[in-house]
C-alpha cells in the first residue's frame, strides 16, 4: 500500500490549494479498504478514486468527501445504495492527462490572484486600486461594518472574508435576506459595501478590489469583467492564452460547415441503412451489392467500399 501512495500523492504534491496534504487520509483509507471489496462496490471506488486527480476546479461536487463518506459505509459492510451507485454510475471519464496538466496550472494562477497569464490587469487594476485604498469614504463604511458586527466571525484563516460570490446567469441561491440572522444581516451589509467600491472582499482591512479575470469551471470557461473596468478588447484581454486554455477541453473540429457535413452525412448514414436492408432482402451480394449501394446513395460505383463502412461505423446505432 505504502508505494501506490506514495505514487498517489506524488501526482498531488504540485497541485493548488494543498491538495497532497488534505487528501492523504482518504487516499490512505481507500487503498486499505479497496482490497476488501465486493468487485461492484470496489469498481466504483476506484471511479472516484480516479477523479480525485482531476483538479479540483474539474469536480461538479466534492470527490473527496463523497469518497470518504462511502468508505465509512463499506467499511461497515454495508453496500452502496441506489442512489449512490447512480451518482458514480453518471459520473464522466476523467478528463485526461493534458487537460488536468492545463487546469492544473490555471488553479495555481487562480490561487494565488495571478490572472495576467491570460488577462493583462496592471495598469487599470493598479490605478482603481490605489483610488480606492486612499478613499476615506471605504474606510468610514468599513469602520461602522466592524461597529456593528464581529466581521472576525466570517474570516477565514488568511484573515479574508468574501462577498456572495457570482454564479451563472445571475441565478443566486442566496438570494433573499432574513433580517432576524445576524449572518444574513452581516452578509447583507458586506454585499453592499462590495458592491459600491468593487470588491470581491476584505483582507483585515485592506479592500481586495476585483480584477479581470479568467476562471474555469466543470462546464465552461467564464470571463469576469469587473464594473469598473473600461475594456478594451485588443489590450485587455489575451484571447489566444484563454482560447488556448479553453480549446484543451474541446474534442474534435466545429463549425457551420462541419455541422452541415455532419448533417448531411447522417441523412446519408440512414439511407444506407435502409439500402443494406433492402440488398439483404434482394439477396444481391459482393459487386452487385456495392454498385446497388452506390446508385442508391448517388455515388459512382467506383466508390470505394471503405467509404460505405466509415459511414456506417460513424453513426451505428
Amino acid at each position: 500500500m505504502t508505494k501506490v501512495l506514495e505514487r498517489d500523492l506524488k501526482k498531488l504534491e504540485s497541485r493548488a490549494y494543498h491538495a497532497a496534504e488534505w487528501a492523504e487520509a482518504a487516499l490512505r483509507r481507500y487503498h486499505a479498504t479497496i482490497p476488501n471489496l465486493q468487485e461492484e462496490d470496489a469498481a466504483r471506488l476506484k471511479v472516484l478514486h480516479s477523479w480525485m486527480f482531476v483538479p479540483l476546479t474539474l469536480w461538479p461536487f466534492n470527490i473527496h468527501e463523497m469518497l470518504n463518506d462511502l468508505l465509512a459505509i463499506l467499511e461497515q459492510v454495508k453496500r452502496l445504495s441506489p442512489q449512490q451507485c447512480l451518482i458514480i454510475d453518471l459520473l464522466p471519464a476523467p478528463p485526461d492527462e493534458n487537460i488536468c496538466a492545463a487546469v492544473a496550472e490555471h488553479e495555481l494562477h487562480v490561487q494565488s490572484g495571478s490572472y495576467e497569464n491570460n488577462v493583462n490587469t496592471q495598469a487599470k487594476f493598479a490605478q482603481a486600486e490605489l483610488t480606492i485604498k486612499n478613499d476615506p469614504e471605504l474606510q468610514r463604511q468599513w469602520a461602522c461594518i466592524k461597529a456593528t458586527f464581529n466581521v472576525q466571525a466570517h474570516a477565514d484563516y488568511k484573515g479574508v472574508i468574501r462577498r456572495t460570490m457570482d454564479t451563472e446567469r445571475n441565478l443566486r441561491p442566496s438570494f433573499s435576506v432574513n433580517l432576524r440572522s445576524r449572518a444574513d444581516a452581516f452578509r447583507a451589509a458586506f454585499d453592499a459595501f462590495c458592491l459600491r467600491w468593487h470588491l470581491y472582499g476584505m483582507q483585515h482591512d485592506e479592500p481586495l478590489l476585483l480584477k479581470l479575470a479568467v476562471n474555469i469551471t466543470p462546464y465552461g470557461t467564464m470571463i469576469h469583467i469587473p464594473s469598473y473596468w473600461s475594456l478594451d478588447t485588443t489590450r485587455d484581454i489575451r484571447w489566444d492564452a484563454i482560447a488556448s486554455l479553453h480549446r484543451v477541453r474541446v474534442t474534435g473540429r466545429q463549425g457551420v460547415a462541419l455541422a452541415e457535413g455532419r448533417a448531411e452525412r447522417m441523412k446519408l448514414a440512414e439511407k444506407l441503412r435502409q439500402l443494406d436492408q433492402d440488398a439483404l432482402r434482394l439477396k444481391l451480394k459482393g459487386e452487385k451489392k456495392h454498385t446497388f449501394l452506390c446508385e442508391g446513395l448517388g455515388w459512382v460505383p467506383e466508390t470505394s467500399a471503405k467509404r460505405l463502412s466509415r459511414l456506417r461505423a460513424e453513426f451505428k446505432k
